[in-house]
Parts: C-alpha cells; sequence; structure tokens
C-alpha cells in the first residue's frame, strides 16, 4: 500500500490519503495487489509470510481460492499472535521507522535500545499514522470485523495461535512446533 501511494496516479492519491486519514483501503485493492505480487514473485517451493493480512472473511476467502489455484494451500497456516490489547497498543505507539531505508523497527526486546537502524544508521522516527486515535481505531476495527477471520480459520483447524507476549526467539521456536504439529 505504502509502494501504491508514492504513485502519482489517481490509486495512489486515493491509498495515500486513506493511509494518512487510518483508514482500511477497500478488499478488492488489497486482493488485486497481493495476488498480483504471488503470480509475479512466487517460484515453486517458495513460502508466503502475509503480514496483517487477511483482514476481512472476503480477503480470506480470496487467499483460499487462490493458494489452492497454486497447489499450496494446505500449507497455508494463518498464525495469531496473542497478545493484550494494551500490549499491542504499546508496541503500535512506539514502533519506530527509518527514515533513510523505511526498515520498521518493531517495540519488542533489544529493539527498544536501538536508537539508529540497526541496518543502515539512519535516523528513525515514529509513523504518523501510529497517534492514539488511529491506533485505536485499527483495535477496534480487529475486535469487531478481523476476529471473524480468526472463526473462518479456526473451522477448519487451520488457525495457529503463539504466545505474542513472549521473547521473540521463543516465539519463533512455537510457530515452528505448531506448524510441523499440522
Amino acid at each position: 500500500m505504502r509502494d501504491l501511494a508514492k504513485l502519482d496516479t489517481a490509486a495512489g492519491k486515493r491509498i495515500k490519503k486513506m493511509l494518512a486519514d487510518g483508514e482500511l483501503v477497500p478488499d478488492f485493492t488489497i486482493i488485486g495487489l497481493w495476488m498480483r505480487e504471488l503470480c509475479i514473485n512466487l517460484k515453486d517451493g517458495q513460502g508466503i509470510l502475509l503480514d496483517g493480512a487477511p483482514r476481512r472473511v472476503v480477503e480470506a476467502q480470496a487467499a483460499d481460492e487462490f493458494l489452492d489455484f497454486l497447489g499450496i494451500k494446505d500449507t497455508f497456516f494463518p498464525i495469531l499472535f496473542d497478545i493484550s490489547r494494551q500490549e499491542a497498543f504499546d508496541r503500535l505507539s512506539k514502533r519506530r521507522i527509518c527514515k533513510k531505508c523505511g526498515k520498521l523497527i518493531p517495540w519488542v526486546g533489544d529493539f527498544k535500545k536501538l536508537e539508529k537502524c540497526d541496518a543502515c544508521g539512519g535516523e528513525l522516527f515514529n509513523r504518523p499514522d501510529d497517534n492514539p486515535t488511529s491506533i485505536n481505531n485499527r483495535l477496534d476495527y480487529y475486535e469487531t470485523k478481523v476476529v471473524e477471520v480468526l472463526g473462518y480459520y479456526k473451522k477448519d483447524n487451520r488457525l495457529v495461535t503463539v504466545n505474542g507476549d513472549q521473547p521473540i526467539e521463543n516465539v519463533f521456536n512455537d510457530i515452528l512446533k505448531a506448524i510441523k504439529a499440522k
């Protein structure tokens, strides 16, 4: 979305405004963009990691159809990093981004100690859409709409739930264990 928002096109300008206002981009835009990216970039035998998607049931259904078309639906495991609303708020309000390379620096573990980007040494700043109002709107949306997606994946026992409050290494190990168990 952020790449699209940089374009001097009608869609780019509209997306830029929506992102700045903390609004959600329409389903058809999200689905179209990630399907295009996967069609162009996904090679045989590669995996996929979607961050923050799908957010709506229609997106989950489209993902299932597309992954089934690719023959990899049975190896797609949505992962829920289970954390409290307060922890989510804290992480979103304190995460930073590098002005130079654009790397997102999460507010967890040793990343909290960083004063400059660990990739390029650039200056770190808070994203403009990580303000209390926008964050609360996104968390409210999660609690009303994204929870429906979790139910969609739970019904066929595909949802992997991991305690997101533990150290990153433990989260990673729990993901591997859960996927191997599937």
